[in-house]
């Protein structure tokens, strides 16, 4: 065994390699040289060959939550019967088939949770249940009691710290006395499960990744001796980095050296338990999958001791995001959410990758715009294809997955603050109010906008752009109409005849023109309020008997410059004729 070689020169530990002169970063005044990196701390495999970076992640591993036990341990209040029930029936539903449910020989709590499994069909028959124990005598016994009866497949767990540090602080034992304590627990283990074919066994070597790989190996390839390890009965390896002390490619080595080097490796399956200590926890998960792991324990949105576990949901949605079906249902992640938060106690970061609340949410204006585009080009795309935009290739700009995959809704992609551009206000105006503006007219609310929430300092929810549109466009002007018939005149031109209020004033008038509008505009023209249009656009909004008109209408303020004004009513004359006369000075 030789230590991991480097292609290009490392510093010495404790030493720093010379900045070129465009980084002007100084020194910190923090200790660093008290810490040694994992070279310095433990044997790295050298694999020259390595082969895990030119492999692609293209099926799941199997998923193994620990929620129900590791992640339970660090809880401040841990969960109760009532509580795990619920955690577990989650799991369940969303198709985990293999379940470490507690440490029942620690808890009573959990050793209770267990024999609710056996004396109950809680447990579908296909779920494999994972009991976790210390390699002691007396704990591997009280774990049997607990499983005595179980239908299911059951998994007995046994775990050992094995890194030197460890060994000396905690444990107090030099290597071969510890194998033979582990390999001692082990025969406990064959002895208590007897010929029962229902029971399989799992081996970690706590610590694994800051153990010697020439120990750990060893200490595996006694336990799969020991436990008789076929492909027909095989036995779990799980491969902790119970400390995450590493960047994951060192993990991933690790891995690698002993997926090419355990003996009886058809009949071993490995699994990998990584933490989140350095926050890269999701990384080494991946790269020991490449690295040949089959098997991953993790929790659901990281729980765990410290910084956590592994998160199970980020991982089975990173495979999703490729193409790669997780083969566990996160199609409604809110609800899933809000029961592991019930559960937990523990909330969930809004920034949480998939099920954080803000994580599908752009509040920047180039952001927005390019959203808006992606979702219009993709429902285009998918009408032009024949497809359904569910099952449609996705393809749109700063979303990585169709939030629809996962039970959400398109009202929350774009949030207005004071970040935000016309494409967002505009888009957050359709939709949740069904409002479709034209450009010049988004570009004027923009401004708007943007002056109200730099002057608040807050996020402008849908009702408050609304009322910010309303205020702006659609307030009464100097003529506000009371009633209007319209009708076509022999000649061919159309009469309009109204009812105006003009400060306070009843106004009968009429005018012609080639249409209602035109009429309009003489009929406040013979009044002195004339009405210079530039555009005008017309929507519906709504269906049916309960459908309103509105109408866009730009036109000529009185310091020469284009303003605009909205009209809304039953009627799409009417809706014209309130635009219209909106823009009266």
């Amino acid at each position: 065994m030789t230590l991991a070689s480097t292609s290009t020169p490392v510093p010495a530990h404790g030493t720093t390699a010379p900045a070129p002169a465009w980084n002007r970063q100084r020194p910190s005044r923090m200790p660093s040289s008290r810490y040694a990196d994992v070279h310095a701390r433990v044997e790295v495999p050298d694999l020259p060959d390595r082969r895990w970076p030119s492999r692609r992640l293209t099926q799941a591993p199997l998923w193994v939550p620990v929620d129900l036990r590791d992640g339970n341990q660090a809880l401040a209040e841990p969960m109760d019967p009532a509580r795990k029930r619920r955690f577990f029936e989650l799991l369940v539903a969303m198709g985990y088939t293999e379940i470490e449910v507690g440490y029942p020989s620690a808890s009573q709590t959990d050793f209770d949770f267990v024999r609710l499994l056996a004396e109950t069909d809680l447990a579908p028959e296909h779920v494999t249940v994972v009991v976790f124990t210390a390699a002691r005598a007396d704990l591997v016994a009280r774990t049997f009691e607990a499983v005595r009866g179980l239908r299911n497949p059951v998994v007995v767990h046994v775990y050992t710290a094995t890194a030197p540090v460890w060994r000396d602080v905690v444990l107090g034992r030099d290597r071969e006395d510890l194998a033979r304590l582990i390999t001692d627990a082990g025969a406990d283990v064959l002895r208590h499960a007897g010929d029962d074919p229902r029971v399989r066994f799992e081996f970690s070597p706590e610590v694994f990744n800051l153990t010697e790989p020439d120990y750990v190996l060893d200490v595996c390839d006694r336990m799969t001796t020991l436990w008789d390890a076929t492909p027909e009965r095989p036995v779990i390896l799980n491969l902790p980095a119970t400390v995450e002390v590493a960047t994951p490619n060192v993990y991933a080595d690790q891995i690698e050296y002993m997926d090419r080097h355990l003996a009886r490796r058809d009949g071993v399956v490995l699994s990998v338990h990584p933490h989140n200590d350095r926050g890269t926890g999701v990384a080494c998960a991946e790269l020991a999958v490449l690295a040949g792991a089959q098997r991953v324990e993790g929790c659901l949105f990281g729980n765990g001791e410290r910084t956590g576990n592994v998160d199970l949901v980020t991982l089975g949605l990173n495979l999703h995001a490729q193409g790669v079906d997780p083969m566990v249902d996160f199609s409604d992640l809110d609800g899933i959410r809000d029961v592991v938060v019930a559960c937990n106690r523990i909330d969930v970061h809004p920034r949480h990758p998939y099920v954080g609340e803000l994580v599908h949410t752009a509040y920047s204006g180039t952001h927005q715009d390019a959203i808006r585009k992606g979702m219009e080009r993709h429902r285009a795309d998918a009408a032009a294809s024949g497809l359904d935009p569910a099952v449609a290739p996705w393809r749109v700009p700063y979303l990585p997955v169709d939030p629809a995959d996962l039970g959400r809704s398109y009202e929350a992609l774009v949030r207005v603050n004071s970040q935000s551009g016309k494409g967002g206000v505009a888009y957050v105006l359709h939709s949740v109010h069904g409002l479709d503006l034209p450009r010049g007219l988004q570009v004027d609310l923009a401004r708007r906008v943007q002056q109200h929430a730099d002057a608040t300092g807050a996020e402008v929810t849908p009702d408050v752009l609304l009322a910010l549109f309303d205020d702006a466009y659609a307030r009464p002007g100097a003529v506000d109409p009371v009633s209007w018939t319209s009708h076509r005149t022999d000649d061919g031109t159309e009469r309009l005849d109204l009812v105006l209020t003009v400060h306070g004033a009843q106004v009968t008038t009429s005018g012609t023109g080639a249409g209602a509008v035109d009429a309009l505009v003489d009929a406040l023209a013979r009044l002195g309020r004339p009405v210079e249009i530039l555009s005008l656009t017309q929507q519906s909004v709504g269906q049916g008997s309960d459908a309103t008109a509105l109408t866009y209408l730009e036109h000529r303020g009185p310091d020469g410059t284009p303003c605009w004004t909205v009209g809304r009513d039953a009627s799409v004359l009417g809706a014209s004729v309130r635009a219209v006369c909106a823009a009266t000075a």
